[in-house]
């Protein structure tokens, strides 16, 4: 019985020291390694800086083809949506009836040219008698009076010949300019140019094409600074190319040149209207399209560029997470500009020693301390916090910044 109790009494105390050894195992703590990030310095690079807006592209000259004089329409020569060149025949109003009023006229003006004729001798003839006392100074005057009638009648004559003409002209209506015809309004066998003029279809000259868009007045004065800078006189601006693009292309692969700037600035909008010819030879500009358009204002030959995904927003603006030298992250409130490629341009904010971080950003928090590895791959990592009394082991002199 006694043993029996001394036995339960040995179980007791050695569950009593595991119990007080498992307490005393868990009081200690050890705080976790700093998570990894990866930083780099920003890339130092000449970075023109443009001014980019949105435009809309326009014909150089767009007109509608009109039925000038009355008569049917006997046909249409052209493919609709297709590229005509100037003088090229676009549509026949049924010629007939001008051709006649021509030859009329033509008929006319003979009778009044023979008729001017009878009287200019005849006034002559007057001439002669009356200095022979054959003749009255009455009948000299009256036929000078037939001579001019009938001279004043031929130059009607001509006038209505020419009109004849312009309106038998007016039955081949052709293309004023080398452009792209849309589709035709009125199908042959129509009565057009009655009681008004009839349209019949639209041309639109589209190589080479324009771009208007709108500046606003910080930007103009910016434009005129740099013109300023380079030394460059008012007509230079138009020497400016201008560069656009449409929704689909990347980057911005249309070049172009400036070519009309408005007196002065809208009141209502503060807006300058602006507007850049392209060449268009490959008519992918068509009118009524929007286009990105950008024009370079000036040039930084050591902009700071870092990579755009690293650059965050909040309330207060863009920011960037920079690691200091003690290697806690800091949170870095900047100013940006142009998108370069995959690359954001930072204008004020961080120098070009500054330590970005690119790569763990999520695991980066503005107080706290990371493990750093730069972009050559060298890395340094902070040492866990030490427990009780312990010594962190001093950084390795190549790892430090």
């Amino acid at each position: 019985m006694i043993q029996d109790r001394r036995c339960v009494r040995a179980a007791l105390l050695v569950l009593l020291l595991s119990l007080s050894a498992c307490e005393n195992a868990g009081n200690s703590y050890e705080q976790p390694p700093p998570p990894p990030v990866k930083v780099a310095h920003p890339v130092v690079r000449p970075v023109t800086d443009y001014l980019e807006q949105t435009g809309s592209v326009s014909a150089v000259a767009s007109v509608n083809l009109v039925a000038r004089v009355p008569g049917y329409l006997e046909s249409v020569d052209f493919r609709d949506g297709s590229i005509v060149n100037k003088g090229d025949l676009l549509f026949v109003i049924e010629p007939a009836s001008y051709v006649a009023n021509v030859k009329l006229a033509e008929a006319t003006l003979a009778q009044q040219r023979a008729q001017l004729t009878r009287n200019s001798e005849e006034y002559d003839r007057q001439l002669r008698l009356v200095k022979q006392s054959a003749s009255s100074q009455a009948s000299v005057e009256k036929w000078l009076a037939e001579r001019n009638s009938a001279a004043a009648a031929v130059d009607e004559a001509k006038a209505n010949l020419d009109i004849a003409k312009i309106n038998l002209g007016y039955t081949r209506v052709t293309a004023p300019f080398t452009g792209r015809i849309g589709r035709h309004l009125v199908d042959a066998g129509n009565l057009v140019g009655t009681p008004s003029p009839t349209t019949l279809a639209t041309i639109e000259q589209i190589e080479p094409i324009d771009v208007y868009f709108s500046v606003d007045e910080p930007d103009v004065l910016r434009i005129h600074a740099m013109i300023r800078k380079q030394g460059l006189g008012p007509a230079d601006i138009y020497r400016i190319p201008v560069y656009a693009a449409l929704q689909t292309d990347t980057g911005y692969p249309h070049e172009g040149r400036l070519d009309f700037i408005d007196t002065g600035l809208d009141p209502s909008t503060g807006t300058l209207q602006v507007r850049a010819e392209f060449p268009n030879r490959d008519h992918l500009l068509l009118p009524g399209m929007f286009a990105r358009v950008r024009v370079p204002v000036e040039k930084d030959k050591g902009a700071l560029l870092v990579s755009n995904r690293a650059l965050g927003v909040d309330q207060s603006g863009a920011y960037l997470l920079v690691v200091n030298a003690d290697d806690v992250v800091e949170q870095r409130t900047v100013e940006t500009g142009a998108l370069v490629d995959d690359l954001r341009v930072i204008t004020e904010g961080l120098s070009k020693s500054d330590w970005v971080v690119v790569e763990g950003l999520q695991r980066a928090t503005p107080g706290s301390k990371v493990a750093v590895t730069r972009e050559d791959g060298t890395a340094t990592t902070a040492p866990p916090a030490s427990s009780a009394g312990a010594t962190a082991p001093k950084p390795d002199s190549s790892t430090t910044r």
